[in-house]
């Protein structure tokens, strides 16, 4: 079969879940990956609870472990910022389970999968034609879920407006003393590297270890990566694999939808800008693509305009806010520090909120963070 309402090209938790709820609709569709599943995806592998809580079925069986805790370490403070929630504030995947997991539930509702199916490019017309290295595959409608570098947007005529940060990511193996200590928390190391951070997620019985910088001039990861392991005090490294990869932490301000295609997940540009943690925004950004076309019985225009109000009404507008809150946390250290000396506990709840979804980002963040400053100061708060 190579004809199909719907052609998803990608395999991560956009795709899959896009594919999962067209399925779930009787809508025929096709995910188009390049590679073969389970296949490695550099990621820190982070899941938070706010994208956790919103799929629609358990993920425990590829949950390496899960922290009800995080800690935030500033240079030259001993002590971290720290906050707790009674569910799972992050929940650690090695990527390649946790895709193929994903891909299997949509499988179950009937979606077809390519493997070892490149893409090569588009024919676009009344229905695309998709060219893979394995033949031509016909769709009404196109979903774009294949990533930051998203070959599928040049198809189409997507140039780049995106912001795409540098990270490097190893998967670690430590002495067993330095991993018994390490595995206990899942924390982020502020300033590890200039306008960025460091971060130490463990694994089942390894560590992924990784560091980004918000800007884009050239800098040496490995460099900082090295001094990383000083600071976390790992007395034997046992095996390293370095990952680079970029991360897009701004939307694409050229839109998500032409010539049948929408884009999600990465290929979008939906990542935090503050955390740039971006499997929730993916598989949000997923659910709505879906939905629109759903909701616009797979007439591409109508399809294309529902996206981008759905868009609008939650994601985008959060978006902005995490870029300007990434603005002054990153760009004004000192003013940063300042601030979070005094009012530290209240910002690293705030932060968990978001993290495990209580709450969205604020739409006049700094409204919002005078308000807030000005009840922590009130006497009835003392």
């Amino acid at each position: 079969m190579n004809h199909y309402e719907v052609a998803i090209i990608g395999s991560g938790p956009a795709g899959a879940m896009a594919a999962y709820y067209l399925a779930e609709k009787g809508i025929s569709t096709v995910i188009i990956e390049k590679e073969t599943l389970p296949r490695y995806k550099t990621c820190g592998g982070g899941l938070v609870f706010r994208g956790r809580r919103k799929l629609p079925f358990d993920i425990s069986a590829v949950v390496d472990r899960e922290f009800f805790d995080i800690k935030l370490y500033f240079d030259g403070d001993k002590t971290p910022l720290s906050s707790t929630r009674e569910v799972p504030v992050i929940s650690m995947v090695m990527r390649d389970e946790f895709d193929n997991f994903l891909i299997e539930k949509a499988k179950g509702l009937g979606v077809h999968l390519k493997q070892d199916h490149k893409l090569t490019g588009i024919t676009f017309g009344e229905t695309p034609t998709l060219h893979t290295s394995q033949g031509d595959i016909h769709a009404k409608l196109i979903i774009a879920a294949d990533g930051a570098l998203s070959p599928t947007a040049k198809f189409a005529g997507w140039t780049e407006t995106r912001k795409l940060i540098p990270a490097l990511e190893y998967e670690v193996e430590v002495s067993e003393s330095d991993f018994e200590r390490l595995s206990k928390e899942v924390r982020f190391d502020m300033d590890a590297i200039p306008h960025g951070y460091a971060w130490s997620f463990p694994k089942k019985n390894h560590l992924s270890l990784g560091i980004a910088s918000t800007r884009r001039k050239k800098i040496d990861l490995k460099a900082y990566y090295k001094k990383y392991l000083e600071k976390l005090e790992i007395k034997e490294v046992l095996s390293e694999k370095a990952h680079g990869f970029q991360i897009p932490i701004t939307p694409r301000t050229d839109g998500f939808f032409r010539k049948n295609v929408l884009l999600i997940g990465d290929a979008a540009g939906f990542a935090d800008p503050i955390t740039a943690e971006g499997i929730s925004n993916s598989l949000w950004s997923g659910k709505l693509a879906a939905e629109a076309i759903i909701e616009a019985n797979l007439v591409p225009d109508q399809a294309g305009k529902l996206y981008q109000q759905k868009l609008e009404e939650e994601m985008l507008p959060e978006i902005n806010t995490s870029q300007t809150a990434a603005k002054w946390f990153y760009s004004y250290r000192i003013i940063r520090n300042m601030l979070l000396k005094r009012y530290g506990d209240f910002a690293m709840s705030l932060m968990t909120d978001l993290y495990v979804g209580d709450r969205s980002y604020p739409k006049n963040l700094m409204k919002t963070i005078k308000s807030k400053i000005l009840e922590a100061k009130s006497p009835l708060n003392k």
